[in-house]
């Protein structure tokens, strides 16, 4: 069904590397933790961004020096606390949050929930009041809850688009495409694996019978690589022992879906992400599956396509659980003083 859209890991290379001009001000909202650091790094680089903001409780103002020594042209603006987050705000055009604190071995994506709820709906708020026109990109996990948090406050200042609220799920497309390529010898940046539903163990679903170029694996096998792909995340964690969760291969994918989205922005034409976001297309309210963006967010809901048996079995076994943490997220910020 998506066979005709061009990869978008082209757009990061080329926001990287190409000499076209766009202005824009994007602010990173942790920006000194071991996602914000790498994120903002790779926005520094591209052409898209002229400014960057970068927010945190602490540290800031000395990521911010460092970085402002690279030679590209975006210029780089520290911000550190609460009584300094407005002014991080003002006048941005897309703000990513990936602020939070990050999963240790044994604990789920939904352990962080008390934590990273109440650090999100803050910032979801500040987002309300200083720059309520802007996208907003969330990384924070759990983001099956941290959407339906942040939709819910934007609400409460009746300055809720449901077109530009994303839930940043490009990690599974990336882990799913670098997986696949890996089994089957091909161009990791041919291939392009849309991932469907939520952002947490088996609500992940990535669509393999809509892969581009096709492919096609035994029962055994799809069975294998979807569960991979599902807790590739704690593959991560596991590994670092302790030492945190999946940073490096996260900014790079929230690298990508900034980059794609300020194409967008810019009007370029036929351009597709994957994202969590308020959703006709299942029972469910907030569901992920390929979006055309627009100068405005979300121009067109793709939907799903046509699946195969094996993942229609999937998105059904994956809606309880979505429905729950979505609950869990509105509930959060019904019952916030």
């Amino acid at each position: 069904m998506f066979s005709l859209i061009a990869r978008p890991t082209a757009t990061l290379l080329r926001s990287l590397s190409t000499s076209s001009q766009h202005n824009a001000k994007v602010a990173v909202l942790g920006a000194s933790g071991g996602i914000g650091q790498p994120l903002s790094l790779l926005l520094k680089n591209s052409p898209l961004v002229s400014e960057l903001s970068l927010y945190d409780i602490a540290h800031t103002p000395g990521v911010a020096a460092d970085l402002s020594h690279i030679e590209t042209r975006a210029t780089v603006t520290g911000y550190m606390g609460a009584d300094q987050l407005g002014a991080a705000l003002k006048g941005c055009d897309v703000v990513v949050i990936p602020a939070g604190v990050p999963r240790k071995p044994g604990m789920t994506r939904d352990d962080l929930f008390n934590t990273n709820a109440t650090i999100v709906a803050t910032l979801a708020d500040a987002c309300a009041r200083h720059c309520p026109q802007a996208m907003i990109c969330i990384i924070s996990n759990p983001v099956n809850s941290t959407i339906p948090i942040t939709s819910e406050v934007m609400k409460k200042h009746g300055v809720y688009n449901p077109n530009s609220v994303f839930g940043v799920t490009t990690l599974d497309i990336v882990r799913a495409n670098a997986f696949v390529s890996e089994l089957k010898g091909l161009d990791p940046a041919r291939v392009n694996v849309p991932v469907v539903g939520g952002h947490a163990g088996k609500t992940i679903i990535p669509l393999i019978s809509q892969c581009t170029p096709k492919v096609e694996f035994p029962t055994n096998q799809l069975s294998a690589l979807t569960g991979r792909i599902q807790e590739a995340g704690t593959e991560v964690v596991k590994a670092k022992a302790g030492a945190g969760s999946a940073t490096l291969s996260m900014a790079y994918a929230g690298a990508r879906f900034t980059f794609s989205l300020l194409d967008a922005m810019n009007g370029k034409e036929g351009v597709v992400e994957c994202a969590f976001v308020r959703s006709e297309e299942t029972e469910c309210k907030y569901f992920s599956t390929p979006l055309l963006l627009g100068k405005n967010g979300i121009e067109k809901n793709l939907g799903l396509g046509k699946l195969s048996a094996f993942e229609e079995k999937l998105v059904a076994e994956a809606m309880d659980e979505l429905k729950g943490s979505i609950k869990k997220g509105e509930d959060f910020v019904a019952n916030m003083k």
